[in-house]
């Protein structure tokens, strides 16, 4: 209790063996502004529930209540009842104590040792080595009311640590558990940790793991579990869902490197390399870049070069493997003028766009590879564009070019099906863009899906052996504009 402030201010109270605070609760209870919600705990709050006052405070109380006690094996990990309203704690003796909307779970063991953290006064919390031994202990009761994690979260939040910290991070996390397992009666434990350590590092063997992550790392492939979700989230609405072909309009070779020019222009122009018209139209023309920009020129030309390929846009993936080699293939020639961004190669450093980091260098190839599942799975056309570009955009797995990589190869699923590409003008640039961020961020696939769709029907009305005529349909779109003031527009809607 805090002296500072009087009892009946204090929304726990707690019972005294002094005299003059007895007699004070008593009295504050008998005028009804104190009342007792627990065994030795009053609330002066009487309009929230009882168990919302309990779960509010319920550290301090067991600080004051228990002090000594240890928050341990699951609860270590969580910092919070589990959905059965159980939590565990290590004590002098076991038993089981019952309060409004919690249960302590009591476990007789050994008091804190050195290393394990206080949490509040009275109440220590497990140190990261020790909550993993207490979760390795074997448990009668499966679910929400066990005192120990599912093996496949234990071996989750491990991944986490080789993540952070790389297999230093797990052999440190080993070590320490090695040096505190005896004075805790937890050699049995250790053995088991040591075991699915060894096995995620693949020095041990790997068929006592259970998570896919953890699978993942023990055969070199370790993938990003959030962008794997967001992943399988996308699929299955995409899944539930039917699209109406929109047949490709530019079927000669002119009308197809027609179209092709605009989408290498607009793709670029979003990313920042901005020309004008006529200055892109001279540089594919002449196939040779303008002598102040060659970077960008280059950039103008790579793309062009893949996207006005037809035999290169029917290209799709077969297997996860082919799918690398086309992204690292596809990227060398977009980028072949930037050496410092290492065309071809995966990125060799982590990078972000604003607040959002993108997958890590480690986990590009395992988050690719296990993205292809849900790919496979997809039959719809589009289905199988829009899934492909939001898989290439997330992992980001170059240093530069993602954003146009991940739109060629939305296209190219596209041209293998004999529909209409899609074009993201540049005054559609914050819908796209917003559409991705609502998407990776909330996990709104519907904004995402809708945009697309949006995109796809203005760029059939993209077509043409007469790029006059084309260019004359963009602007009636609004195409080239930017800022707030102006939406897309589709001819003919």
């Amino acid at each position: 209790m805090d002296k500072s402030i009087p009892l009946h201010l204090q929304e726990i109270i707690f019972s005294s063996s002094n005299p003059e605070i007895s007699r004070t609760i008593s009295a504050l209870v008998k005028d009804g502004k104190l009342k007792k919600i627990a065994p030795r705990i009053y609330t002066s709050n009487l309009d929230d529930n009882e168990a919302e006052i309990i779960k509010r405070n319920l550290f301090k109380i067991i600080g004051q209540l228990y002090a000594g006690a240890l928050l341990s094996h699951r609860s270590a990990f969580e910092y919070r009842p589990t959905s059965s309203g159980d939590i565990f704690l290590t004590y002098n003796y076991e038993r089981k104590i019952k309060l409004p909307g919690v249960t302590l779970n009591m476990l007789e063991g050994s008091p804190p040792i050195e290393g394990d953290n206080l949490f509040v006064d009275g109440l220590h919390v497990s140190q990261q080595a020790r909550a993993f031994l207490e979760n390795l202990q074997s448990s009668r009761r499966p679910g929400p009311s066990s005192k120990t994690m599912a093996l496949p979260e234990i071996e989750g939040k491990l991944e986490q640590i080789a993540r952070s910290k790389g297999e230093d991070g797990l052999n440190a996390l080993r070590d320490r558990a090695r040096e505190i397992a005896s004075g805790i009666n937890m050699e049995k434990e250790f053995e088991k940790l040591d075991r699915l350590i060894g096995a995620m590092l693949s020095t041990k063997p790997s068929n006592i793991l259970k998570s896919p992550v953890a699978l993942a790392r023990a055969f070199g492939q370790p993938f990003d579990l959030k962008r794997i979700e967001l992943f399988e989230n996308l699929f299955i609405t995409l899944q539930q869902l039917e699209f109406t072909p929109v047949t490709d309009p530019n079927i000669s070779n002119t009308a197809f490197r027609n179209f092709a020019f605009f989408e290498a222009y607009f793709s670029n122009y979003i990313e920042g390399t901005k020309f004008k018209i006529d200055e892109a139209l001279k540089i594919i023309e002449t196939g040779k870049p303008m002598p102040a920009r060659d970077e960008d020129s280059h950039d103008i030309l790579g793309t062009y070069q893949i996207v006005s390929n037809r035999k290169e846009m029917s290209t799709t993936p077969e297997n996860p493997d082919h799918l690398l080699e086309i992204l690292q293939y596809r990227h060398k020639i977009m980028l072949n003028a930037r050496p410092s961004k290492n065309p071809g190669e995966f990125k060799d450093r982590n990078n972000r766009a604003g607040n959002t980091d993108f997958v890590e260098v480690e986990l590009v190839r395992g988050t690719l590879i296990k993205g292809f599942e849900f790919y496979q799975a997809l039959n719809e056309p589009f289905a199988k564009a829009a899934y492909m570009m939001f898989l290439i955009s997330e992992v980001h797995p170059f240093l530069d070019g993602n954003g146009r990589l991940a739109r060629v190869m939305m296209n190219a699923e596209l041209v293998r099906a004999e529909q209409s590409k899609i074009i993201i003008p540049t005054v559609f640039r914050d819908d796209y863009l917003g559409a991705l961020r609502a998407i990776s961020r909330r996990n709104e696939t519907n904004i995402y899906i809708r945009m697309l769709l949006r995109a796809w029907k203005f760029s059939a009305t993209v077509s043409g052996e007469d790029m006059d005529n084309i260019h004359h349909v963009l602007t009636q779109s609004n195409a080239f504009e930017e800022g707030e003031d102006y939406i897309l527009k589709i001819v003919g809607e």
